[in-house]
This record gives C-alpha cells, structure tokens and sequence, in this order.
C-alpha cells in the first residue's frame, strides 16, 4: 500500500475538514480505529502493516492534521508514505529535505528534531529512543513520523511565535 502526502489537504483517502465519521467511513478497509476522545477534541489511530495513522480533530468537529509515524526499529512496512515520489521514512532526512527545498519550499530547521515546510504544511519528527543509525548531530537518519496540517497549519513558527 502507498500513502501519498498531499499538504495542505491530507494523506488519500483522508482528508483534512473531514468529520471524525466521514473520515472513519472513508478508510473503513483500514478495519476499527482506536478512538480517543476528549472535551474538544478527538483523534482516530489505525496500523497499516506497522505504519501507524492518526486523524487529529484539535478544538474542531473536523480534522486538522494528519500524523503518520514509521514501523519502528528493526521493522519492515508493505506500507510506504510518499512525499513527491519519495519515500519519506526510507529517505535520509537530509536528502528529504534538499529535494523540498528544490521544489521551492522552505525547510525551517531552527528546530532540528521538529523541523517544518511552512506554507506547505507538513512537519516532521527526527528523534526516537531506538537504536538507528544517526548523523553527526545525533539525529536519526531518517525522519520518524509526518505530519500533514492545513495550510497555515506552521505559519505560526515562521512569524517567530513557535
């Protein structure tokens, strides 16, 4: 299976301003999720072969983002996430981001274990406990989870308020 990132509207068949039931529906061959629910928000969590899903309806009756996380160490995934054709959990972070950058987006990286596509609305996480290969900095290779928001989703951080 492919999960193809499409930011700032969401991970296929999921989409961002769905409803917790419409996004549920849209996905029912993923099987039951895991549903958490608090006062004014929500998230629905699934595994597709170690690849783990989650629909997050923050302060809304929507969904706003879309986290993906990899299988974990040591493990393999039928399951691939894409990003522009690449393979963002088998891609080295570093070549993830040169080849954003190449499209005309901007990488902010002032935050290295969290670092953002403003404008385009994804945001990545570089950090785990597990034992992975690492670069200079420490940081793992490779990025370990993704996350799809709305298009202002990361403005925030870009205006010097993250």
């Amino acid at each position: 299976m492919e999960l193809v990132l499409d930011p700032p509207h969401g991970v296929a068949p999921l989409c961002l301003g769905m409803t917790l039931d419409e996004a549920i529906a849209a996905v029912s061959g993923w099987g039951e999720p895991r549903l958490f629910r608090r006062r004014s928000s929500a998230r629905a969590s699934w595994s597709l072969d170690g690849v783990g899903v989650q629909a997050l309806l923050e302060s809304s009756p929507t969904v706003t983002a879309i986290e993906l996380w990899w299988p974990g160490e040591g493990r393999t995934s039928g399951t691939r996430v894409l990003l522009d054709g690449d393979d963002v959990f088998g891609t080295p972070a570093e070549e993830l981001f040169r080849r954003a950058t190449a499209r005309g987006w901007r990488v902010d990286r002032s935050r290295p274990e969290h670092p953002v596509i403003p404008g385009v609305s994804l945001g990545f996480t570089r950090q785990t406990s597990q034992e992975v290969p690492r670069d200079a900095d420490g940081l793992p290779l490779c990025v370990t989870s993704v996350l799809v928001g709305g298009k202002d989703y990361y403005d925030f951080l870009s205006a010097g308020r993250g």
